[in-house]
């Protein structure tokens, strides 16, 4: 990896040797609402626009893991159709699983590494995943999806958008969250729950501009 980055990009990785110190460069990251056309940034990209949505964070956040000699591993979470799936990067400290997460909202965000399993932990995110209407709507996760499969060359420093490997993980082995009659009960969020969903990070520009 070390050789496909420049010495400048080298810097940044250098200093992201830890999962908190990655989430924290996220976080700096405007995020990208994908004005003119939908994306799926290289690292190498993210790092020259500055700015990144879920997915693209989570494989930034997966290549400074693997950086550090980590492995590079994604979660994707699959929600109704009537709702967006999420993309996060895991990692394993001391036997324990957490995520690394680039999101615009107040939820599914960042989790502590205090996890048992990639079940634990994906489960930890499966009440706050709702719709504007409070109804729940995750549906499965998948299994931690290594990105080491695949050349860095391939989705580190390409100028090509990322599409296959996003197929490859949704295409992957994913694990319902609960039984259908389970999911079908499930209660719907109170309003305040629903008013921290429109907490954002940062301002979506069309809505300014459609506010005048």
């Amino acid at each position: 990896m070390r050789a496909l980055l420049s010495a400048a990009e080298r810097r940044v990785f250098e200093r992201l040797d830890s999962a908190q110190k990655i989430q924290s460069f996220l976080d700096r990251l405007r995020v990208n609402f994908e004005l003119t056309a939908e994306t799926a940034m290289s690292p190498r990209h993210v790092l020259k626009k500055r700015m990144a949505h879920c997915a693209e964070g989570a494989i930034f956040a997966a290549a400074a893991l693997a950086y550090h000699g980590k492995p590079p591993l994604l979660m994707d979470f699959q929600a109704l159709p009537s709702d967006e799936d999420h993309v996060i990067a895991v990692f394993k400290e001391r036997g324990l699983w957490g995520a690394i997460s680039k999101t615009n909202h107040a939820v599914l965000r960042w989790r502590d590494p205090i996890y048992r399993s990639p079940r634990e932990l994906a489960m930890s995110y499966a009440h706050e995943y709702f719709l504007w209407d409070g109804k729940k709507s995750l549906l499965a996760y998948s299994r931690p999806f290594s990105i080491a499969r695949f050349a860095p060359k391939r989705w580190l420093i390409s100028d090509d958008d990322l599409y296959w490997l996003l197929d490859a993980l949704d295409e992957s082995p994913h694990k319902p969250i609960a039984p259908k009659a389970a999911l079908r009960r499930r209660r719907h969020t109170s309003k305040v729950e629903r008013r921290a969903l429109a907490v954002v990070e940062w301002p979506d520009p069309r809505k300014k501009k459609r506010g005048g």
